[in-house]
């Protein structure tokens, strides 16, 4: 007897819909999908939405390590250890949907669906990628260029061909934060960049490509290095959320 061929697996759709093991959820912004210490039991897909992980030390102090958009998993320790604990705390920027998936249900469609196994390890390996660049970022680049390179990583420039200029709202500490520096700084480079004309910012903040020159370049048409044209907080004001 001839045995009926099996139809492929489709992660898309194991992705798209809740099923044994997996149901969607909906987030606020500002709610959180788990925090720092919780039980890891499970692995997020975000379907939409952005959301950032940040984790908190002994002495109190929080910090945003990664910012997450729509296609990105998180939550991915809960796979290492059965009684493991949740490392950083992941919450909403703004409102988001996000696939849960239990971490049996995660296990089983590894071993089993080798097209999902390749789709999650081609995404491991990008975000430590990313994570190296991060590091090679914060070590030898100016602080300038690393907000730079955040707001254009936050308008996902490179990872489509129709960026997202408008970028989800985000506070001054939270680039601060990230980059390493102080919020003054942030406040003097945002202003430097709007007149620029490599952003633009009304309650929200757009990218323009143009962005890109402060990647590929140091310094700035025009400006001295930012340790000489820097000694203060920024006096102009701050037009964007704080």
């Amino acid at each position: 007897m001839v045995q009926p061929e099996k139809l492929g697996f489709d992660s898309a759709a194991f992705l798209a819909h809740a099923g044994l093991g997996r149901k969607v959820v909906q987030l606020a912004p500002r709610e959180t999908f788990f925090s720092q210490g919780d039980p890891a039991d499970s692995v997020f897909y975000l379907q939409d939405g952005r959301a950032k992980i940040t984790v908190v030390s002994h002495a109190g102090k929080e910090a945003t390590v990664a910012l997450l958009s729509a296609g990105d998993f998180v939550g991915e320790e809960s796979l290492a250890a059965v009684h493991g604990l949740r490392l950083a705390t992941t919450e909403a920027i703004t409102a988001c949907t996000a696939l849960k998936i239990s971490r049996e249900e995660m296990i089983r469609v590894m071993h089993e669906e080798h097209e999902f196994s390749d789709l999650f390890l081609k995404f491991l390996l990008a975000r430590s990628m990313r994570t190296q660049a991060d590091l090679v970022d914060q070590l030898f680049n100016s602080s300038e260029k690393r907000l730079a390179r955040i707001l254009l990583l936050m308008a996902e420039f490179g990872k489509s061909a129709d960026p997202n200029t408008l970028i989800p709202r985000i506070s001054q500490e939270t680039l601060a934060e990230m980059i390493g520096t102080t919020r003054s700084r942030v406040s003097f480079f945002m202003n430097r960049f709007r007149k620029l004309g490599f952003i633009e910012y009304d309650g929200r903040i757009r990218v323009h490509r143009s962005l890109l020159n402060v990647v590929l370049h140091d310094q700035l048409p025009g400006d001295a290095h930012e340790d000489e044209c820097i000694s203060g907080p920024s006096q102009e004001s701050d037009n964007y959320e704080r």
